[in-house]
């Protein structure tokens, strides 16, 4: 995680952009990035989706992922800690049902 923080973040600098880069903007940018994501499924089944625009639809998965690790930079969060702890609420809230 570390190694394509260290790239994104170097990117980000060589061109200028972290005066730009606040939390709101960054967290806007996600949500548009998301909604970008979206639209290669609307009106389409996923597997028509996928088929047809799987290349898009990774570029986006990217983007989101890319606009989030710059947001957990600036806010100096852990996500891979923050995911485990996620989960582990998430198997207190929801667990396995073996009945």
């Amino acid at each position: 995680m570390k190694d394509i923080m260290q790239k994104i973040i170097e990117f980000r600098d060589e061109r200028g952009w972290a005066a730009y880069h606040n939390e709101k903007d960054l967290a806007i940018s996600i949500s548009l990035e998301a909604n970008e994501l979206l639209e290669n499924f609307q009106w389409r089944n996923s597997e028509e989706a996928v088929a047809e625009s799987k290349q898009n639809i990774k570029a986006e998965m990217a983007d989101v992922f890319i606009y989030l690790l710059q947001l957990a930079e600036k806010m100096n969060v852990d996500l891979e800690e923050e995911a485990f702890k996620k989960m582990g609420n998430n198997a207190l809230k929801y667990p396995v049902n073996k009945g």
